[in-house]
């Protein structure tokens, strides 16, 4: 049997880069997954429903997901989950910039473990951002050390795989995909970071501005640190005899 995976991609207003993506998520997993493909339309304003509408009639594992405003990366990406109907999760971002060619290499080390919570998170070596972006993640993952002992070297990598009963036992609050590292560490999980292909964005632009992610990251890291200090790992089994 093939593993089953249900790949979830957020997007608003990305509607040059919704039907490349997903002939790409396509081509990347046919034959070697059971898959579905939910896009997370998150109040776009552009003809991203458009696309999805149309692609929706030539590819039936694609199905559509729509907010009737912008919630943020974090809500699209809870809501796809809760509505998955496969085991396995994969979260790549909607410009295009993750490689989902790359999702069988994820899932190689995923296979190699047993039951304990895992995470398989890419580490792009060779980003294709600016200067700027580049800079401002390198101090949030320098904080993120520093302050909750997160030494993923790319914890901000937007394609990931993971279980979806995993996913959903995590705190869930607003931003929380840039923690999810951090989060599954804290619960006593395990975490591989795996080199992945990144590509400059070539159409469209970034809706999250970088004092706006600052602002909030600031005021999450004080979060996830209280978070860590409130959760006992446990370790549980049933007595028979």
């Amino acid at each position: 049997m093939l593993p089953d995976l249900s790949v979830i991609v957020p997007v608003r207003n990305e509607e040059s880069n919704v039907a490349p993506l997903v002939r790409e998520i396509v081509a990347a997993l046919t034959g070697l997954f059971d898959f579905e493909i939910l896009y997370i339309n998150d109040g776009s304003t552009d003809d991203t429903s458009v696309v999805l509408h149309e692609l929706r009639a030539e590819i039936p594992q694609l199905r559509i997901l729509t907010h009737s405003r912008a919630c943020g990366q974090s809500a699209a990406i809870h809501s796809g989950v809760c509505y998955a109907r496969k085991n396995w999760i994969a979260v790549l971002d909607g410009d295009g910039q993750n490689d989902p060619a790359d999702l069988p290499r994820l899932w190689e080390w995923i296979a190699t473990q047993d039951t304990v919570p895992v995470l398989a998170i890419g580490r792009r070596a060779k980003r294709q951002d600016s200067l700027w972006r580049k800079f401002c993640s390198d101090a949030a993952r320098r904080a993120r050390k520093a302050i909750l002992g997160d030494a993923v070297p790319d914890s901000g990598c937007g394609i990931k795989i993971l279980h979806r009963e995993l996913f959903l036992n995590l705190p869930y609050f607003d931003h929380m995909h840039r923690f999810m590292p951090t989060l599954i560490l804290r619960a006593g999980g395990r975490v591989a970071s795996i080199p992945v292909n990144h590509r400059a964005r070539t159409t469209g632009r970034s809706k999250y501005g970088t004092l706006d992610r600052a602002l909030a990251g600031a005021w999450d890291l004080l979060g996830v640190m209280w978070l860590q200090h409130r959760y006992k790992v446990r370790d549980i089994r049933e007595e028979t005899a």
